[in-house]
């Protein structure tokens, strides 16, 4: 793919005008078109990031030939939905994570990409920081020796939100763990691999949604110790520990702008400024990716995305989370 790379976004919610920012410093990438199902919406967002195209329907801008690829950012049960259609119109797509709720939705995304022959990425943009990629490709080079230790937490204080919202609406799949216990669920996975056994335990808001979750993962040698909620906060600090050394990884540790090391001294802290918000980095993998004309991102793949979202559905099934869409 030639010439600079035509970005469209679907959905113009918060999370929406971070990725915009942000793709104003990606090289090459130039935003053409959004979408609202609120047309006023979408001409206030075109209007306050210079973008040409501003479309009251989702189907319209995904027939927009200038469009190249389509950021997803509508809420976790329209994902499916939305990432099929623009896949369908032959629309690259990122799709904003959890790219689905549940295994089968993840195996219908994966498998349209791969019969529309278009790119199809998960947009977890932890996996392309450069200070969480520097610190994991240390943890799995040996540095720090064999882990035996993984903890990772990610909580903010959110029951007084609207009861209809994303957050504590079932029918929208509400609730900590889509959200962000995703999260430290990756790093485990990205760390360690797959668990040997799982442990949960899982607190339920009035609305139904699951509102606190604790995690344990065990490994041969190793043992994860994960946490997300919305009922206070945490620390955010994430720590890996090994025989002979410990990264920690400085808050909040999923966007995070370096980590220290420890072995025998004094700590040895590692510094790496972000560009933006942070989205720059998966962006660019994005367009890496389209320019080589690769289909799916070596970095995270359709197999991490379809194996990270059976970890989800199985802590799912053991804290006995369920959402109406799903019968």
């Amino acid at each position: 793919m030639a010439g600079p790379i035509r970005w469209g976004i679907l959905g113009l919610g918060k999370i929406a005008h971070s990725f915009a920012k942000d793709l104003a410093l990606v090289p090459d990438a130039t935003l053409v078109a959004v979408a609202s199902r609120d047309h006023s919406k979408a001409e206030a967002f075109a209007a306050e990031y210079g973008t040409g195209a501003a479309y009251g329907s989702y189907g319209q801008m995904l027939e927009d030939p200038a469009v190249d690829v389509v950021y997803i950012a509508t809420p976790h049960t329209h994902h499916l939905p939305h990432s099929l259609e623009a896949m369908r119109a032959g629309k690259h797509v990122l799709c904003e994570k959890p790219m689905g709720i549940n295994p089968e939705e993840v195996d219908a995304l994966l498998t349209c990409a791969r019969e529309e022959k278009v790119f199809f990425m998960e947009a977890l943009w932890s996996r392309f920081n450069p200070a969480l990629r520097d610190a994991v490709e240390r943890v799995h080079s040996g540095e720090g020796g064999p882990v035996a230790y993984l903890k990772a937490d990610f909580a903010f204080p959110a029951l007084d939100r609207d009861p209809s919202g994303r957050l504590l609406n079932p029918n929208l799949a509400g609730g900590s763990l889509l959200d962000i216990g995703i999260y430290p669920v990756f790093l485990a996975y990205w760390v360690l691999g797959m668990p040997d056994a799982i442990r949960v335990s899982a607190k339920f808001h009035e609305t139904g949604v699951e509102k606190q979750i604790a995690i344990v993962m065990e490994y041969p040698q190793a043992m994860a110790l994960l946490y997300s909620g919305l009922s206070s906060h945490s620390e955010m600090r994430a720590e890996i520990s090994c025989e002979s050394g410990t990264f920690t990884i400085d808050p909040r540790w999923h966007e995070t702008q370096g980590y220290s090391f420890t072995a025998e001294g004094p700590p040895v802290h590692h510094p790496f400024p972000k560009r933006g918000k942070g989205y720059t980095y998966e962006i660019e993998e994005v367009q890496r990716c389209l320019r080589k004309g690769r289909l799916e991102s070596a970095l995270w793949s359709h197999e991490d995305s379809r194996v990270l979202h059976g970890l989800l559905y199985e802590i799912r099934r053991m804290a006995g989370i369920h959402f109406p869409s799903e019968g």
